[in-house]
Formats: structure tokens, C-alpha cells, sequence
């Protein structure tokens, strides 16, 4: 099964990026996922089903200890090719 991560991380500052949003960015950056795109207001991955929810994991307790006070995450299933 293939999944498509989609979120973001607030408190928002768009002055420079916050602590949280930079760890999150490395967590899914680092993470042997297919696709990763990172934006200002939004980011996604896809990947297998174990990779990502591994990065999942990981995006939420590494931002929320680097000072989070919000997630808003969405998870979507991908048709495979063939399928």
C-alpha cells in the first residue's frame, strides 16, 4: 500500500522558519520516501505505507518537542499502478 502525507506544523512565523517546521522538514527529508515536496504553508510525502507512517511517527514527536502547538496532518491512500 502506497500513502500520501500531507501537513503542516504551527505556530506560523513568516519571518523564519520555526524550529518545528525545520525539524519536520528533516524527518521527512531523511526518511526513504518516494516524493517530498516542502513548502511555506503545506508539505507532502508519499512513499510505502510502513515508511511513512514510521516519518509520521517520528514528524509528530520531534515537532511537538521542538515546540509545536499544532499538527494538522491527513493521510490518503495511493492507487498503485495496476491496481
Amino acid at each position: 500500500m502506497r500513502l500520501r502525507v500531507e501537513f503542516t506544523t504551527e505556530p506560523f512565523d513568516l519571518d523564519e522558519a520555526p524550529a518545528h517546521a525545520v525539524v519536520a522538514r528533516e524527518v521527512v527529508e531523511a526518511a526513504d520516501l518516494d516524493a517530498v515536496d516542502v513548502g511555506p504553508f503545506g508539505n507532502t510525502a508519499e512513499g510505502g505505507a510502513d515508511t511513512v507512517l514510521t516519518a509520521v511517527d517520528a514528524l509528530l514527536r520531534k515537532a511537538l518537542e521542538a515546540g509545536a502547538t499544532r499538527i494538522s496532518l491527513q493521510v490518503n491512500v495511493l492507487e498503485e499502478d495496476g491496481a
